[in-house]
């Protein structure tokens, strides 16, 4: 094992992608964090002086608990092309298996319980995970041809099943594009806690009813699954990066010929780490469907596969990096439910204001064309939250897609993926 740790260390490059010296400190994160909610403490101060109370929605519980809730399916996704990729194949097909993990979670979800519909789910995405496998590692099928594929074939696969399954339920709510209803997954709140951070929220006092918000939003009405989701990004990180299994399955994606010559079955950690991937791409469609809607319905992942992998890449490939891109994901997507356009205008100050510190963090870095795009932004964003009182409904509908673009625009620059990452593995070709 100790040959197979020096190979896995000697791909990382100190300062970049995953090596030591990329990785933030604890007081350095705490530090970012405690900045951040500084500055939106300011904002907030700001525009209720200007008598734009909208803008306190961007703390407060309810916006936080819609953020939790949009961001919990775009994690599980990430997580689940997290675990593929980790093992050298790409997952494209992330959200065909969100599609089936709604549909076969809703199907079995009405007919017994919800639970049961939380494993069926779980077990058609997990089917179409091994249908990419099989593609990809046994027939060495192109891992993004594969990973369309799936999609598609999991978009008409739901749909004719739809057709066949529901339409014969429609006095009890089904039809073609949709199921009957499903029982509510359990829900929780912390007894007393939840009310006295509500009753701080209301004072809005500078930071102390920011941050009440923003707790109160985590321990108000939560989820049994969302519970369990973050078990599951907790326990992925200890299975890849605290165990035996975890080091071989990523040795596979970062040289699978040396992990062969220490003995490792490449194919099994291969298939292991695909399959792994698809249920966690299901229970991310199961939460769509029995969490956030208690029904099925035609076109409902939206492609939140997509964002899942944009979530993946931001954090780098590491479970940590992926939940704080997916609650970033996730937090503009809930914008949209908050009175999106008074809401996403009053983000726009901070965004700006974000931007010119990057603008000027670029400069002092010497990355001169960097820090003036970045700044040339920050001026355009200050002027149009200067100039206007709103941001057009069409426009808040796609703020998500948007933050995904310019989020993986200003990451791309410090991604490094696993070496053997989408490429062809046959068994002996080392030797």
């Amino acid at each position: 094992m100790s040959a197979t740790v020096t190979t896995t260390k000697s791909t990382s490059t100190p300062g970049k992608g995953n090596g030591p010296a990329s990785r933030m400190s604890l007081g350095k994160v705490l530090l970012i964090v405690a900045g951040a909610l500084i500055a939106l403490s300011v904002l907030r101060a700001l525009v209720d002086a200007a008598q734009q109370a909208d803008f306190d929605r961007v703390t407060s519980a309810g916006q936080i608990g819609a953020a939790l809730s949009m961001a919990v399916p775009i994690g599980l996704a990430g997580l689940g092309g997290l675990w593929s990729e980790r093992a050298g194949v790409v997952n494209i097909g992330l959200e065909g298996m969100m599609i089936l993990g709604t549909f076969f979670g809703a199907w079995a979800g009405y007919q017994t319980n919800p639970w049961v519909g939380v494993l069926a789910g779980v077990l058609g995405g997990a089917v179409g995970g091994l249908i990419h496998a099989v593609a990809t590692v046994t027939f060495g099928v192109d891992h993004i041809i594969s990973g369309v594929a799936m999609n598609i074939l999991a978009l008409g696969a739901t749909t004719y099943l739809a057709k066949r399954w529901f339409e014969p339920l429609a006095d009890i709510g089904g039809s073609p594009k949709n199921s009957p209803q499903v029982d509510p997954i359990q829900s929780f709140t912390v007894p007393g806690l939840s009310d006295w951070l509500a009753d701080l929220e209301n004072h809005h006092w500078f930071l102390v009813s920011d941050i009440a918000g923003i707790l109160g939003g985590l321990v108000t009405d939560i989820s049994a699954l969302t519970i369990v989701s973050v078990l599951l990004v907790v326990g992925s990180f200890f299975a890849l990066w605290r165990t035996s299994f975890g080091l071989r399955l990523r040795s596979c994606g970062e040289n699978p010929t040396a992990a062969e010559s220490l003995g490792v079955n490449v194919y099994l950690y291969k298939y292991a780490a695909v399959v792994i991937s698809g249920g966690l791409a299901g229970l991310g469609g199961v939460f769509l469907a029995l969490v956030r809607s208690h029904i099925y319905n035609e076109g409902q992942t939206g492609g939140r596969g997509y964002i899942g992998l944009a979530a993946m890449l931001f954090g780098n490939w590491r479970p940590g990096g992926l939940a704080m891109g997916a609650g970033l994901f996730g937090y503009s997507d809930a914008l949209q439910l908050r009175n999106g356009g008074a809401t996403v205008h009053a983000l726009l100050l901070l965004v700006a204001l974000g931007l010119a510190a990057l603008a000027a963090w670029r400069i002092v870095r010497k990355s001169y064309v960097a820090g003036a795009v970045s700044g040339a932004a920050a001026v355009a964003l200050l002027l149009w939250y200067a100039l206007t009182d709103t941001v057009p409904n069409d426009l808040v509908s796609a703020t998500p897609y948007i933050v995904t673009l310019l989020v993986m625009g200003l990451a791309s620059q410090r991604l490094r993926m696993p070496k053997a990452n989408n490429r062809p593995y046959r068994k002996g070709q080392g030797t």
